[in-house]
């Protein structure tokens, strides 16, 4: 429209000149009118093309809520896929947690009932024995473990293997109590102290601590019929001592046999096959 009517004016501008006929005044209106049309039409060029650069902008900018919107719906996917997976962990770790709780258990009342018939054999043990045996005797629980710890100046005499008969009947009062829990192994280990020893048949007092042990074990198995299947024995030699090596008193604690008392492991064994695996 603007255009049309500066064009217009152009036309009448340029007749009247060509006639003549036009006053000072009518063709100064009209070359302000012209001039007033050439401005609008500038400004409103400048308005479309700043309409073009809104439009582009705007063009611009939904582009990238959409962009942004796609990517929001894929993270919103992945969210709703993790949550899904992070639930399924949660319910699976759940269940591991029930079964460790349920195997602890187990494992508790496995040794409450170790512990409880540690105390009764202990009890036992205490009772038949004597007090002139008990000097020499010591029992204890240590660890789930029993332990019977002679003097070997009442087993032995210095240097031998032989046990004495003084010994017999101790160890026939150690063997009863032994044969009544069956579940039981029992392991006999030979202590010496660190005085070198050198005799026929004994080297050192690695051989005389597995030879002591040894008897041990033999005599519960021949004359008191213990399961030869239940005992081991071991010797130890002078390397695990309880008291100074450097006086006289600490030697002859030093020289012990121990009668190792355990609950059978085949029981605990079973629970370990049993407990929970991880992933």
């Amino acid at each position: 429209m603007k255009t049309l009517r500066m064009a217009a004016v152009v036309a009448a501008a340029g007749a009247l000149a060509l006639t003549g006929c036009v006053s000072k005044k009518k063709y100064a209106l009209l070359e302000n009118q012209y001039n007033d049309t050439r401005t609008e039409l500038a400004e409103s060029k400048a308005y479309n093309k700043s309409l073009d650069a809104m439009l582009a902008e705007a063009k611009a900018n939904n582009q990238q809520l959409k962009d942004n919107l796609a990517a929001l719906q894929g993270t919103l996917s992945q969210s709703i896929q993790q949550n899904t997976q992070g639930n399924v962990n949660i319910a699976k770790l759940v269940d591991e947690i029930n079964a460790s709780n349920k195997y602890i258990k187990e494992l508790v009342a496995a040794k409450t009932k170790s512990d409880s018939l540690n105390m009764v054999l202990t009890n036992n043990l205490t009772r038949s024995l004597s007090r002139d045996e008990l000097r020499d005797v010591d029992v204890k629980v240590l660890k789930g473990v029993v332990y019977i710890s002679l003097a070997d100046n009442m087993l032995f005499k210095t240097g031998s293997y032989a046990i004495s008969d003084r010994a017999m009947e101790t160890l026939g009062k150690i063997a009863k109590i032994i044969k009544d829990y069956k579940d039981y192994d029992v392991m006999v280990e030979g202590n010496t102290d660190n005085v070198p020893i050198s005799r026929t048949n004994i080297r050192n007092n690695w051989d005389l601590s597995a030879l002591r042990a040894s008897s041990v074990v033999q005599t519960l198995q021949e004359k008191f019929g213990v399961d030869p299947s239940r005992l081991s024995a071991a010797g130890r030699g002078e390397y695990r001592p309880i008291a100074d090596n450097s006086t006289e008193s600490g030697r002859q604690r030093n020289r012990r046999t121990e009668i190792i008392i355990t609950p059978n492991l085949d029981q605990f064994m079973d629970l370990v096959g049993q407990a929970p695996k991880a992933d």
